[in-house]
């Protein structure tokens, strides 16, 4: 292991992007985190206060053209969803090496896009790595999971349950995202796709796809084409299914949890979640509290996630998953978006064409 330090720059300090760099600046030994980009002043102004040091930017193309000569090797790209594409390719392009916030975008084909562009530059940049950042799959208890069921400790797993549960956020903030954010399946649902692809195998194929939502505290949802909470069933060819459960509204706090179960036993992951192991003792009886938010629930995975990424580049290492399930779960996320609005079962043939050939994409 050497000595080196990947110089790191991102873009985006929002409400991902600010973690990613707090993560990158002072939690990853191995990277420096050398410039930071947004269009937002107020964000440049956090950054001077909570990144000294690191040089911050108005424009994303200024960064990468003065960064790159002082020697620019990674950017995380943490901006609005809108531009994620657009951003990693021009990274890309550079050869910089890429960590892209989920999703690469709302829009399957223009996550294609990325692929090709990353696949092209490997002629070019043969050590390039280029992540989407999927955050469940560097969590302990995730991990742990899947090694068991590796080791055959469920023998052959067919029915996963998976759901991303978000508290009620009653400031209207999800609402105004709705607009750019693909719908609840592509942007909540897409952490459970991405998990049943990798505890089934990314190669397996999507059969069909149904879904059902209601608006349950938020109806101006459905201006957006859209709803808060959402039920999905993807049949999987081989006889496997996948449930997912997304919603806008719980009391507690977050509830994330996943439940594999195969033919010889099942696995379960946070089905009671915890903020730590404090019991409360209270007159009417015995409680825990949950995490507030994702970022709660998921903090030490995003760090993870950011120091094997470091690691990957800096010893060209192949990366945990493959991109191009980045693009699958995209477009299985916008096929139940389309059966959650139209109410109507969308089918695959067994090379993940469409039957009906409305959607390019294959699954």
């Amino acid at each position: 292991m050497s000595g080196e330090k990947l110089k790191i720059a991102i873009a985006g300090l929002g409400r991902m992007g600010a973690r990613h760099a707090t993560h990158f600046f002072g939690l990853t030994p191995r990277a420096t985190l050398v410039a930071a980009s947004t269009p937002e002043k107020s964000e440049i102004e956090w950054a001077e206060t909570n990144l000294p040091g690191v040089k911050t930017y108005l424009n994303f193309d200024e960064m990468l053209e003065t960064e790159m000569k002082n020697g620019l090797q990674a950017v995380v790209i943490a901006s609005a969803t809108a531009v994620h594409a657009e951003q990693a390719i021009k990274a890309i392009r550079l050869g910089l090496h890429v960590l892209c916030e989920k999703p690469l975008s709302t829009n399957a084909d223009i996550s294609q896009s990325v692929v090709d562009e990353h696949k092209a530059a490997l002629q070019k940049f043969p050590d390039q790595k280029v992540m989407c950042g999927f955050s469940r799959r560097f969590d302990p208890s995730y991990r742990d999971a899947y090694e068991k069921m590796q080791a055959g400790v469920i023998g052959v797993p067919s029915v996963f349950r998976s759901q991303t549960c978000d508290k009620l956020d009653p400031s209207g903030f999800f609402v105004a995202y709705a607009q750019f954010s693909g719908g609840i399946f592509v942007d909540c649902s897409i952490h459970d796709i991405d998990l049943a692809l990798w505890f089934y195998g990314e190669d397996v194929v999507v059969k069909s796809v149904c879904a059902v939502g209601i608006t349950a505290v938020s109806p101006e949802l459905r201006k957006y084409n859209d709803r808060d909470n959402a039920v999905g069933i993807v049949e999987f060819y081989g006889g496997k299914i996948a449930q997912l459960f997304c919603s806008r509204m719980m009391a507690a706090g977050q509830e994330d949890s996943t439940e594999i179960t195969g033919n010889a036993g099942k696995l379960a992951i946070n089905t009671q979640p915890m903020t730590n192991l404090v019991n409360i003792y209270e007159p009417t009886g015995i409680r825990r509290e949950i995490p507030p938010h994702y970022y709660g629930r998921f903090k030490d995975a995003f760090i993870v996630e950011a120091n094997e990424f470091t690691a990957c580049c800096l010893d060209n290492k192949p990366l945990p998953m493959k991109l191009d399930g980045a693009v699958k779960a995209v477009a299985i996320g916008q096929a139940l978006q389309e059966s959650l609005i139209t109410g109507q079962k969308i089918e695959f043939d067994e090379t993940g064409a469409r039957k009906d050939k409305k959607l390019q994409a294959r699954l």
